[in-house]
């Protein structure tokens, strides 16, 4: 029997090249089902690309079905109109996976290197050839933006899935007051390790 796979699909926005990955993940393996970029005209109306953004993830999402999407956050810069422009270019992208039942996570650039390298300040080629050795596989990506799409999808895949038990919550209520070690310890047999 094949085993079932879900498909996430990352995004990392921009307003002139849109990077996109796919990865389908199973219990016993990850691997990219594709990665590409929309390249867009600087010379078309920014509304016009905002729009083929729009189209280019209701295609993915329509053709590979995913269960998730993973947006890359805008990082701060100085330029507020690029900071405009790149906000609406992910709330374009979030629309499209809201017009099919999907919720968009967003997760910042640095979580996605720590959660790729385990260097939050890694560089865009560290976090490429990390995807390499973890997917297996060989494709250049002269723009990078492909590749950063992928890292959000796989973060994203790493965010869900947890290694560690939940730690219980301690509230003040099962706290028992005590003025000795002996006490304590008597008292909450279950803290004691």
């Amino acid at each position: 029997m094949k085993e079932q796979s879900q498909i996430i699909l990352g995004i990392d926005p921009g307003t002139i090249v849109m990077g996109y990955g796919l990865i389908a993940v199973s219990r016993s393996e990850v691997k990219l089902v594709e990665m590409g970029i929309l390249k867009l005209s600087s010379k078309d109306d920014h509304s016009e690309r905002l729009f083929q953004i729009y189209k280019k993830t209701e295609a993915l999402l329509r053709f590979h079905k995913p269960v998730a999407v993973a947006i890359e956050a805008p990082f701060y810069g100085k330029n507020v109109q690029s900071m405009l422009k790149l906000g609406r270019a992910q709330g374009v992208a979030i629309a499209a996976a809201m017009a099919h039942g999907l919720q968009a996570v967003e997760y910042a650039p640095r979580k996605i290197k720590q959660s790729i390298t385990g260097k939050g300040n890694a560089t865009k080629e560290q976090v490429w050839k990390m995807l390499q050795a973890t997917l297996q596989f060989q494709e250049e990506d002269p723009y990078m933006d492909a590749t950063d799409a992928v890292a959000v999808a796989l973060c994203h895949h790493y965010q869900q899935r947890s290694p560690l038990p939940a730690t219980p919550v301690i509230t003040k209520a099962k706290i028992k007051k005590t003025n000795s070690w002996e006490a304590f310890i008597a008292g909450n047999p279950d803290r004691v390790k």
